[in-house]
């Protein structure tokens, strides 16, 4: 890889998980709507994490009239931002320190295929705010995640970023906007190509440094 001077991340998987509060807010979903008949699990969410809006309503209510399916699984997403903006979601380790000290180098920014309010929470919640200088989503622009790593790019001249995401989507993306893919194993997805790979985020560290991992490892 050419020397970095920028880090996109993906959300989903890659710097935290919503599963929990997904799985909630799809039962509270389910109690108002009579023609939901399938609980959702877990597992149903994690098949929809990191999908555009109109996908991830066919994985929990294919089974529906596509117009209800998009209302249905509207209110579910909606209901989750507002829960994850009061309690937030699940950091994955090392993802606070491992931000902060990136950014003392590097530009970082977040494109996701979320609806739009959902980075936001994230970045409150968490008081991550002032580490990421932009960010993106399909939610917002209506863009497949590709087009909106190159929106990102062009907006903040960015040079040599990198994309950091858990799923063979993730990696679609960065090729499409030709830059180079990190694989973040730990996630929601299996990836057999990529250009550097994270066993935990911290390991993004040694990667951008370019130094031996030890020399960038502060788990609390």
């Amino acid at each position: 890889m050419k020397e970095i001077d920028s880090i996109i991340f993906d959300l989903d998987g890659t710097l935290w998980s919503t599963i929990e509060s997904a799985e909630k807010c799809l039962a509270v979903i389910k109690s108002k709507h009579e023609d939901i008949l399938q609980d959702l699990s877990s597992e149903d969410v994690r098949k929809a994490m990191g999908l555009p809006f109109r996908e991830g309503a066919k994985v929990y209510y294919g089974y529906l009239e596509e117009k209800k399916a998009m209302q249905y699984a509207q209110e579910a997403f909606m209901l989750n931002i507002e829960n994850l903006k009061k309690q937030g979601g699940n950091l994955y380790p090392k993802v606070y320190d491992t931000i902060k000290e990136l950014a003392k180098k590097f530009k970082l920014c977040i494109v996701s295929n979320c609806l739009e309010g959902y980075i936001e929470a994230f970045l409150n919640n968490h008081h991550l705010e002032e580490y990421f200088c932009d960010y993106e989503s399909h939610g917002k622009t209506g863009l497949n995640k590709g087009e909106n790593i190159k929106l990102v790019m062009q907006r903040n001249a960015l040079k040599n970023p990198i994309y950091v995401g858990d799923t063979i989507g993730d990696k679609t993306a960065a090729d499409f906007a030709g830059i180079p893919f990190v694989y973040a194993a730990y996630g929601f997805g299996e990836v057999a190509e990529y250009d550097a790979k994270l066993n935990d985020i911290g390991d993004l560290l040694a990667i951008v440094y370019q130094k031996k991992r030890d020399d960038y490892y502060f788990a609390k």
